[in-house]
């Protein structure tokens, strides 16, 4: 399956997505929706962006078509991994883009020295870990002081998620609800 590029420098051009039943592309409407959103409140140019739950990479070459400097993917899977660096090379972006093999909570809980302008998380849906990486975010001051962290999670897990994250989604969009988290909205993840 190919994804295309919505807007910015790299608008049209095409990257592969996983041959995987491990992950689920973020939808071209879904991305542009974000995207739209985060127009408003950020200034893309020259920022740093984190990508957890990886996959394709659709999420962080958005972030890099639209002028992001440097976009650090996290992805666990090898296979996946491999997808991804297929694709940064087939945008030649190997000089602002980083991938990490890691798991996000791992990544998250021992990274201590970055600081992150836009964090994007889309991890598989009926996976919960994503309330620790949320925890571990904040706990390890991953986000700038004017950054923004988005999640992108299913209808299906709306209430487990509202408990975990402790606050309702700031956008549905068809099955999808995106969660908003800013250092002045910081989520009280479960555990805490």
């Amino acid at each position: 399956m190919k994804l295309r590029i919505i807007s910015g420098s790299l608008k049209g051009r095409m990257i592969k997505a996983p041959d995987s039943n491990l992950t689920r592309p973020t939808t071209d409407r879904v991305r542009e929706t974000i995207f739209n959103l985060l127009h408003n409140k950020i200034d893309f140019d020259g920022i740093s962006v984190l990508d957890f739950f990886a996959g394709s990479g659709a999420l962080g070459f958005e972030s890099i078509s639209r002028g992001a400097s440097n976009v650090t993917f996290i992805e666990k899977n090898y296979p996946i991994y491999k997808n991804l660096l297929e694709n940064i090379k087939s945008l030649n972006l190997e000089e602002s883009c980083e991938i990490v093999k890691s798991d996000a909570v791992q990544f998250a809980k021992y990274t201590t020295d970055k600081r992150f302008n836009l964090i994007l998380a889309d991890p598989p849906f009926f996976q919960y870990s994503i309330y620790e990486v949320v925890k571990y975010v904040f706990g390890n001051n991953l986000l700038s002081e004017e950054g923004y962290f988005i999640v992108e999670r299913s209808i299906q897990t709306l209430k487990k998620d509202v408990e975990g994250f402790g606050k309702e989604p700031f956008k549905r969009i068809g099955d999808t609800c995106l969660y908003e988290f800013t250092k002045s909205t910081e989520a009280k993840p479960e555990g805490d």
